[in-house]
Order: structure tokens, then sequence, then C-alpha cells
């Protein structure tokens, strides 16, 4: 049996300046009793209190690891070593065109925004080796970021032929993915995918960078799991 004190506060509060000036303050002394019971259940004792706060009881028992999953997304069985071989190729290649995913800077309307606070310091999207490029010829990834417009749409048809092979396309906002408000416009596109073809949808008007972050790691599990060497070993 174990007994603590409490120490409670009152005074006169209908003049409070007075009261403390004067220190016209009373102390009681409230007495708590704490009783401990030894209870086991398999785990050890545990403590019970009819305390004003009561103990958490804290579990002793160890969380159960996580199943580690297999890097590769290709598991057997395997007709041959040939193919053994190819599949360990393609993790091989897969993981560089992954992890080097270089964008064309090419921002249409007010997501180019987002996508200007997606390569910010906050998001910092070069740690996962996402970096802008200038240049066509060295890019392998389209974000078409904003309206498009007829007027505009043979141009982006012209950067996506001389972009090099394998290339994909992020749809970023409403109006990449369908017109967004400009559905009925004569002026605008209805989807950018009438003009290339897009591997990723990223909803939003305009979307978070958050959202163009994941965007980003959904195709990179795409290209995790493209099939290039085993495709050719097939033919």
């Amino acid at each position: 049996m174990a007994t603590n004190t409490v120490l409670r506060l009152s005074g006169t509060f209908s003049q409070p300046l007075s009261c403390l000036f004067r220190h016209q303050w009373k102390v009681t002394v409230v007495p708590v009793q704490r009783t401990f019971s030894k209870k086991t259940n398999g785990t050890g004792p545990q403590k019970t209190s009819s305390a004003l706060v009561p103990y958490r009881n804290q579990s002793t028992d160890v969380a159960p690891a996580p199943e580690k999953k297999p890097y590769s997304p290709f598991q057997g069985p395997f007709s041959s070593k040939a193919e053994y071989a190819l599949t360990r190729l393609d993790d091989l290649l897969n993981w560089g065109r992954k992890s080097s995913m270089w964008p064309m800077t090419f921002g249409l309307a007010c997501c180019a925004v987002e996508m200007m606070h997606f390569a910010g310091p906050r998001y910092d999207m070069d740690r996962f080796g996402v970096v802008f490029r200038a240049s066509p010829r060295q890019s392998d990834v389209l974000i078409v970021a904003g309206t498009l417009t007829n007027k505009m749409a043979p141009a982006l048809r012209k950067i996506y032929d001389q972009m090099p092979e394998p290339r994909w396309v992020i749809s970023m906002g409403s109006c990449a993915n369908g017109g967004g408000y400009y559905h009925y416009s004569y002026a605008v596109v209805r989807g950018c995918d009438r003009v290339v073809p897009v591997d990723i949808y990223v909803p939003g008007c305009p979307p978070t960078a958050e959202a163009l972050l994941y965007g980003v790691l959904q195709l990179q599990k795409k290209v995790k799991r493209m099939n290039t060497l085993q495709m050719w070993y097939r033919k």
C-alpha cells in the first residue's frame, strides 16, 4: 500500500488581482491511495492502480518483423538458365532506368507551378534520380503539366518524337487528362492521350507536388516490371 499527496490550490477569485498580490491562497492536502497487485499473464508481473492517473500497461511483446519481399518482380519458375540470366539482366536494366528518370522541362499552364514545387528543396526530386533536362534528346519522361491546346498539340508531338526510346509520359492535372474546365472549349484538346500515349495519370486541378511525386513513384514501379530482354529472348 502506497500513499501519495496531491496539493490543491483554492482562493477567492472574485477579485483576481487582489488574490494574487495579497497571497490569499489555501493549500489543501488530499491523500491518494494506490494499490498494487501482482498478477501475471505469462508476460511478467503487472501493476494495477486506483490513482487519479493510472499506470499505462506497457506490452513486453516484440512486434513481428515485416516480411521481406524480393526486389525482383520476376520470380520463377524458370525453364532454363538462359531465361534466369536474362531475367536478372532485365532487373539490372530496369534498376538503371527507374533510378535515372530525366523529365523534359515542358510546362503548359498552372500545373507547371506545382511541377516546379516538386523540383524544389521541400520535396527534392533529385533523391529519386529525377532531374529535369532542357533537351528532348536527353529526356526519357514527358510531363504534360497543364492545358493542351490545339495550337500546341503539334509541338507536343514533335517533342515526344525527338525523345529517345524508351520514353514515358505523365499526364498531370485535369486539363491534360481530359480537358478539365475547358473540356467544351473549341481550342482545347480533350485529353493529351489523343496526341501522345500516356503511362501515368495524375488527377487534380492542380494536383499537389505530393501527387506528382506519387505519380513518379508509380511510374518507377511500372518501369521495374519491364521485360525487354525476356521478350527479345521469346521472339
